[in-house]
């Protein structure tokens, strides 16, 4: 959670890293991507402390990316589940981890592989024309204000 709100600013990305840009937030994404929905398991797979935990989920489910769902009545437990939106941070996730393998890695078989459910093999995060579906390298990105 960043400190600004970047008032005067028509940026997308600075509102979504107003979101999601404190590190713990998109280590709760990741987990969740791997399958964990409970509070004790994301505890065990992060080693977060349990207050900055419930601040992470609670902020995550107050901006619709999550959502609690009870499991057990007695006590009342709930699971933290992805919402739509949250999955849409799927790509997000897989080119950050992919950026981490290429330049950061320090075995050569990095920790974790993004796969397809359908087939199994790998997925890459790639980028793509709009207009002439061809794959664009970085050096052939530009970025502009249309406003």
């Amino acid at each position: 959670m960043l400190r600004h709100t970047y008032e005067g600013q028509d940026c997308n990305l600075a509102r979504a890293l107003e979101i999601v840009g404190e590190r713990w937030t998109l280590l709760i994404v990741r987990s969740a991507l791997l399958g964990t929905e409970r509070f004790e398991g994301f505890l065990d797979n992060l080693e977060i402390a349990r207050n900055v935990l419930a601040n992470r989920l609670a902020r995550l489910v107050d901006h619709g990316l999550m959502e609690r769902v009870p499991y057990q009545e007695r006590p009342l437990r709930y699971a933290y589940r992805l919402t739509p939106v949250g999955r849409d941070l799927t790509r997000a996730v897989v080119a950050l981890m992919q950026w981490g393998d290429r330049n950061l890695s320090r075995d050569e078989q990095p920790p974790r592989r993004a796969d397809h459910l359908g087939c199994d093999g790998p997925v890459h995060a790639t980028l793509c024309c709009s207009r002439c579906g061809r794959e664009v390298r970085n050096e052939e990105v530009t970025v502009r204000s249309v406003r």
